[in-house]
């Protein structure tokens, strides 16, 4: 394979990723992500603690279970 092909495919699955992320926040607002049961919510005043637990044990098994699929190509 030539260098020009390679940088071909690298720009072919670099903008299929962004293309991925973009669709992903589009949707954002309608996921429960930051409101899932488990998320901790502190509220005293004017002082506001967020701990999304549940959130980020989620998205880790995603990122898990994605880079494994891809890895076993």
């Amino acid at each position: 394979m030539n260098s020009w092909e390679e940088v071909g495919k690298f720009l072919l699955y670099a903008g299929l990723i962004i293309i991925g992320l973009g669709l992903f926040f589009m949707a954002f607002d309608k996921l429960p992500f930051g409101r899932l049961p488990g998320d901790i919510r502190l509220m005293q005043g004017k002082l506001n603690i967020h701990i999304p637990i549940v959130t980020c044990l989620l998205v880790s098994a995603v990122i898990t279970i994605i880079i494994n699929v891809l890895h076993k190509r």
